[in-house]
């Protein structure tokens, strides 16, 4: 009698390879962020902890398929077009995205200031919409960025509504100090995370980036959960402070709109 575990076990062996080789290329991927646009053979390897040699067939596989480009006169490389692509049919396939951008470009409209909507990844906060009424603000509406969660108004609009486990992991690992005024003290974080659920929006008074305010808003599913938030963003002198209460009213009541073209109906 033939022991089919024994004649699968070449099967599971490839299946594990082909696992093996993705989480490679996934590891090669996230090296790159947009402060590192573009890199070297050696910083690849020193990031991943690949071998040269394994680190130069994978890099030279994923410019074949497009989702490396490859500088040879510095010999460095980026993220290829490919993975662009790929983001737009993600972008133009999400529910959120669909049905937010046109409260975006309104919002955009009536504060004058730029907007962002984002979606929680479980650690940072994912823009994948922007609005700038400024035409020469050099910045594609679709641009993708990573927001931390702790210093910038819609990450902690997001973060406020999340399960404490999720808050807690994400004070666990490291409160980074970008300017003066970001809050790195972890009970700190939790008192200003209080007060956003008490008062519906958030506020970033310079804590990610220096001379800019921004206020923003949770945005729910259907089901209620926070996944998502808006923020509107300016430069301090832009947004005085006198100003914020006003606009935060704005900015939750396109927050909730969004919420409820998603099917909320708290």
């Amino acid at each position: 009698m033939t022991d089919n575990s024994t004649m699968d076990l070449p099967n599971r062996r490839h299946s594990d390879e082909n696992l093996k080789s993705l989480v490679k290329v996934v590891r090669v991927l996230e090296c790159f962020s947009t402060m590192d646009r573009s890199l070297s053979l050696a910083e690849i390897c020193q990031r991943t902890g690949f071998p040269r040699s394994t680190t130069h067939r994978l890099l030279s596989s994923m410019r074949e398929v497009g989702f490396l480009d490859q500088d040879r006169e510095r010999d460095r490389y980026r993220l290829g077009l490919k993975l662009f692509e790929f983001g737009n049919v993600v972008l133009a396939n999400m529910d959120l995205h669909r049905e937010a951008r046109p409260y975006v470009e309104t919002l955009g409209r009536i504060s004058g200031q730029s907007v962002h909507l984002a979606v929680f990844d479980g650690r940072q906060a994912i823009v994948i919409h922007r609005h700038d009424p400024s035409p020469d603000s050099g910045t594609s509406p679709n641009f993708i960025e990573a927001a931390p969660v702790h210093c910038t108004s819609v990450g902690k609009a997001i973060l406020a509504f999340q399960p404490d486990p999720v808050i807690e992991r994400i004070i666990d690992g490291g409160l980074k100090r970008f300017t003066e005024n970001t809050i790195a003290e972890p009970d700190r974080l939790r008192e200003e995370l209080a007060l956003i659920r008490e008062r519906g929006y958030s506020v970033d008074n310079a804590e990610h980036q220096p001379g800019l305010r921004c206020v923003g808003a949770p945005i729910r599913d259907s089901a209620g959960r926070v996944f998502a938030g808006i923020s509107v963003s300016g430069a301090a002198w832009r947004l005085p402070v006198a100003e914020v209460e006003n606009l935060s009213k704005i900015v939750m009541h396109h927050a909730a709109a969004i919420s409820t073209s998603l099917g909320y109906r708290g």
